[in-house]
């Protein structure tokens, strides 16, 4: 780590400037990120979708980090970081503008195009912007520097379904499935156009946006980082770079906990809008269920702010991690167990399932898993930890496919409850499908108290 820490001479690195450009990255790359939440039950009515295919959503945009990680390093090799966050940037603006056509013609794979696209620029971001929470401050402060951008990020999360509800989905009471069905076709056809053209407006004014931010990043003061590690291997091809990192087990544990964690993480946010529309949860205005993905990102940001308090003063990361396994372990089965006829009412909003509220709390067990999972896999990595890193950014494939297999599983279940005369009677394929979630805890407790640990297979 040496040579990364000098890379930035120490009298002239200031970490003021760089926090607040990273912040403001963050907050960016959460707000576009956790949009996805409340677009699933709104293309599924919009564009005519099952369960299944409406979680294809996530499944487009996660799966370009995935597709993107290894590709991402080389781009951010030729352009260097700064220019790299840059292009991160006009790319999603591109994936934001093709929006515009994809809402005129109501056509799904257009949007699933334009949401691989956004995930794109954001692997790109995240693969240039992230070497900068190490270089602008202190090794043993990294953390809570991670945390105050989680928090950014949480935030993001917290406002983005707010908005998006205000601008696009404020009368989504007068589109509820019910009503659909009550029209012709032409009509019909009529009202979902009108639906989908609601999107346009703001992800034009989004990609407007982030194009100026671009601009601004690559005229702010933002210094350029050399990041030639301790070992250097450049002179080693990709292909024997990825072969000798999968040699060392702490980073492919590492990578298997943050899939894991990715896919709670994601259903946590992304399901909840889709179990409270079936619990019946609409509220007064008839679209509060669209609302829900801001409870979990509420718990994240609570579990953020309680580590940069108590970590490391209180607490270590490891025995933070290992909390937040069996935390999520325990939220899981309750959620299964619970009844979901158990209301709860809390000020100010409509009263409320407790397995929903339950489901928001997953948020708390996720909120300090990637600033715990992520130091710990590139630890002694040596001149491996770049390719690392871009490997356990793959891992984020794992908010691409599981709630794909949370959608099948729902549907599935449903279906049968149907098929069988038991609805209202045995629970449903939504609360049950969260059991699904029980390995990915039980890997991070694993991955906390002993995966982190070994050096060889």
């Amino acid at each position: 780590m040496s040579k990364i820490e000098t890379a930035i001479p120490i009298e002239k690195r200031s970490s003021i400037i760089p926090m607040i450009i990273l912040t403001a990255l963050f907050f960016i790359l959460g707000f576009v990120t956790w949009l996805n939440g409340p677009l699933i039950p709104f293309f599924e009515l919009a564009c005519e979708l099952s369960s299944s295919q409406a979680y294809f959503v996530t499944f487009a945009f996660y799966i370009a980090y995935f597709v993107m990680a290894v590709p991402s390093s080389w781009v951010i090799e030729k352009v260097g970081y700064k220019n790299g966050i840059s292009l991160g940037l006009l790319i999603i603006a591109a994936g934001a503008f093709m929006f515009y056509p994809a809402a005129e013609s109501r056509t799904f794979l257009l949007f699933l195009i334009a949401l691989f696209i956004m995930g794109t620029g954001l692997a790109i971001l995240q693969t240039a912007s992230n070497p900068y929470v190490v270089v602008i401050g202190p090794r043993e402060s990294a953390a809570a520097r991670i945390s105050v951008l989680g928090i950014a990020n949480k935030l993001a999360g917290f406002v983005a379904p707010l908005i998006l509800t205000a601008l696009v989905l404020s009368n989504m009471q007068e589109f509820t499935a019910d009503k659909i069905a009550l029209l012709d076709s032409v009509s019909k056809t009529n009202a979902l156009n009108s639906l989908a053209l609601q999107l346009q407006r703001p992800y034009l004014y989004m990609g407007l946006i982030i194009m100026v931010l671009a601009l601004l990043v690559k005229l702010s003061p933002l210094p350029e980082i050399d990041l030639d590690e301790e070992g250097n291997v450049a002179h080693l091809s990709i292909f024997k770079q990825i072969r000798n990192a999968f040699r060392r087990p702490q980073l492919v544990l590492g990578v298997i906990t943050l899939m894991l964690y990715l896919a709670a993480e994601v259903l946590a946010g992304d399901s909840i809008g889709g179990f409270g529309k079936e619990l019946g949860v609409y509220g007064s205005e008839g679209n509060f269920y669209l609302k829900l993905t801001s409870f979990t990102m509420s718990a994240m940001v609570v579990g953020y702010i309680l580590g940069i308090t108590l970590i490391p003063k209180y607490l270590s990361q490891v025995t933070a991690l290992k909390g937040s396994g069996v935390l999520g372990i325990i939220l899981v089965l309750a959620i299964v167990l619970i009844s979901p006829k158990i209301m709860i009412q809390l000020p100010g909003i409509p009263s409320l399932p407790v397995v929903i509220l339950l489901v928001a709390l997953l948020g708390l067990a996720n909120a300090l898993c990637w600033p715990a999972i992520w130091p710990m896999a590139l630890e002694d990595l040596g001149g491996y930890t770049k390719i690392g890193s871009a490997i356990l950014i793959m891992g984020i494939i794992g908010g691409a496919i599981f709630p794909l297999f949370y959608g099948i599983i729902t549907e599935n279940i449903n279906a049968s409850n149907i098929a069988n005369g038991t609805v209202g009677v045995s629970k449903s394929g939504n609360q049950i499908a969260y059991l699904m979630l029980l390995p990915s805890y039980v890997m991070i407790l694993f991955y906390a108290v002993k995966g982190h640990k070994y050096r060889s297979w």
